[in-house]
């Protein structure tokens, strides 16, 4: 079993700034991925669902893709 990305590299809160970090777990559509393809335990999950939407609501990341 692959360990979480987030806690490998010991980030402890995902930030909605970082849209490098975040867009490796969107598909190219922009949807989040699922923890099955991500990889990441559910706390990270859930922090990373909420700083995506966080991130398109401030407009750092498209809604969908063009």
């Amino acid at each position: 079993m692959q360990q979480c990305f987030f806690s490998q590299n010991n980030i402890g809160q995902i930030d909605y700034k970082d849209v490098e970090a975040i867009r490796k777990f969107t598909n190219p559509h922009g949807r989040i991925l699922s923890r099955k393809k991500t990889g990441l335990c559910a706390k990270h999950q859930r922090q990373l669902s909420q700083a995506v939407k966080r991130a398109r609501f401030l407009g750092f990341l498209p809604f969908t893709a063009k």
